[in-house]
Parts: C-alpha cells; structure tokens; sequence
C-alpha cells in the first residue's frame, strides 16, 4: 500500500459537483489529464471538466479497487466508474472499469485514464450501441 495513492483515492471518491475544491487538494496547478477522449491542461480547465461532467451525468461514483506502486511518485490505481446519464443506456447505470496512472510529487501533475470508451458511452447510445454489440457479436 502506498500512503499517497491510499490518500489520493480516500480523498477523490469525495469529488461531486458541490466540492469540486477538493480538485485543488489533489492536482497540482499545472495538471495535464488525459483519457480516451480528452485532454485537459491546467487546473481551471480540469475544473471546467469536472463541472461539465457533473452537469450531463447522475450518480457518478468510483469505487478503487487496487493499486501499485511503480516507484515513489509514481503508480497506477484501478477503479470501476458508475453513473448514470438520462439518454444513455435508458437512464440505467453504466458501470466501465479502467485505472489511473499518476504522477506527483506533492500533488498529481500527471494524470492518464485507460478505459474502454465504448463501454463508458458508445454502445449505450441508442442505434450506435446496438451496432456495436452486432459488430462485437460478430468478430468473437
């Protein structure tokens, strides 16, 4: 176990749209985070982010599952995201695991989610998902 990915996790489950200040306690000024379908550079932009994808979604929570250290300030923390979204999925939950591979220093300057973007958002879009889940059924 490692006291800053205990930490970053313990503090980040917390993060909902009324204490995105919490951002602040976490990342550093300067953040660059990535994932799939982003790139964000600074920390008013991840805020930006953060505040837009509170607005559009429900429910939105991680639960950790794990993590490793791959050196000190440096290492990975798995999750699974759930949320819930009107139009996606009929307005059920969604759930997608991925991880997060993170830097720091004294805080997070360094952020990469690895997910699968079709199964956070693509197949749960009304004729886009049932074409996806044709073409997965077809190449398995």
């Amino acid at each position: 176990m490692n006291g800053f990915l205990d930490h970053f996790a313990s503090r980040f489950v917390h993060i909902d749209r009324d204490n995105l200040s919490l951002l602040d306690e976490l990342y550093h000024e300067d953040i660059l985070f990535t994932d799939p379908l982003h790139r964000i550079r600074g920390l008013s932009a991840l805020h930006r982010y953060f505040r837009a994808m509170y607005d559009r979604v429900e429910d939105l929570h991680f639960d950790f599952q794990g993590q490793d250290l791959v050196r000190e300030g440096e290492g990975y923390l798995r999750w699974c995201m759930s949320y819930r979204h009107p139009r996606l999925a009929g307005g059920r939950p969604v759930s997608v695991e991925g991880c997060s591979h993170l830097r720091w220093e004294h805080k997070v300057h360094w952020h990469r989610d690895y997910f699968d973007a079709g199964a956070l958002l693509y197949e749960h879009v009304p004729v886009l998902g049932g074409a996806i889940g044709w073409l997965k059924r077809r190449l398995a």
